[in-house]
């Protein structure tokens, strides 16, 4: 990896962008995103000016998102499984049974 930054400057700084935005997101460090999105406006890089231009349309939910330590993963695994089911069944039987296996899984 180091030899393949070593080659490629715009690489290694996108390299250092999205390690300083995986620390915000895994030591719940919203405060800091400020300050990375000011450095990130900087680059050359097109595709993260983009990315920040995004982050900045709902800047106070994605602020929450990096500070709060609750999680909707649960929420959105079971939705996850149900459209699953859902998409298993098209065709092949009726509301009752797909009810049935939302509710009583295996």
């Amino acid at each position: 990896m180091d030899a393949i930054l070593d080659r490629s400057p715009q690489l290694a700084a996108l390299a250092d962008h999205v390690r300083r935005f995986a620390h915000m997101i895994c030591h719940l460090a919203g405060a800091d995103l400020p300050a990375w999105i000011s450095t990130a406006k900087q680059t050359a890089i097109k595709e993260l000016r983009s990315f920040v231009s995004g982050l900045e349309r709902d800047l106070d939910a994605v602020t929450a998102g990096l500070t709060q330590p609750w999680s909707s993963g649960a929420v959105e695994g079971q939705v996850n499984r149900i459209k699953m089911l859902k998409r298993q069944m098209f065709g092949r039987a009726n509301l009752d049974l797909l009810r049935i296996r939302v509710l009583h899984p295996n």
